[in-house]
């Protein structure tokens, strides 16, 4: 049986990446899940802050001769970098585990018709993201209402799950893990 491709999407500040890591820590144990590590053309002195997200750093011109290859499962282009998950998630859905990887709402379309794709849709009320934006301190009010206002609707006819990320990130972990759970 083909496993899943599950993505955790959501506008900034909902607070994917703590409850990504919350997943992480709780499911290391379980051989049926596997987070998968994003490749990034961001340096890995990128990594040194707290809640920055792990990633294999390459270059651009590693990152085009990876991509030229085949490498990549899926990749794409944001905010001047460019990201792919690795090819070898495929041998994870191949044996039927769940891979939960970080995507981009650009490519949820050409994963849906490649893999089965549930996205996982962590949601916070509009005071609540700009409360957690402004409280990173990497923005102005102007920068962080222009980022609010600039989230993307997700394609047609997928397998969206809502997770409310809108109490403590607990809570929000805890739904988070059931989504998770329930896809396995």
């Amino acid at each position: 049986m083909a496993g899943s491709l599950v993505t955790v999407v959501g506008a900034s500040g909902a607070g994917k990446d703590t409850l990504l890591g919350a997943a992480r820590a709780a499911l290391a144990a379980d051989p049926r899940f596997v987070f998968a590590r994003r490749v990034i053309t961001r340096p890995a002195e990128a990594q040194d802050h707290p809640g920055a997200e792990d990633h294999r750093p390459m270059s651009e011109a590693e990152f085009g001769a990876a991509r030229a290859s085949g490498a990549f499962a899926l990749h794409w282009q944001a905010h001047g970098l460019h990201y792919g998950i690795p090819r070898i998630v495929e041998r994870d859905l191949a044996q039927g585990r769940v891979v939960v990887a970080n995507l981009s709402r650009t490519v949820l379309a050409e994963a849906a018709a490649r893999y089965r794709l549930r996205v996982l849709l962590v949601t916070a009320p509009p005071a609540v993201l700009a409360a957690r934006l402004a409280g990173r301190g990497r923005e102005g009010a102007a920068e962080i209402a222009l980022r609010l206002s600039r989230a993307a609707p997700l394609p047609e006819g997928l397998d969206v799950v809502e997770v409310a990320n809108d109490t403590t990130p607990e809570e929000g972990a805890a739904r988070l893990l059931a989504a998770l759970r329930a896809t396995a």
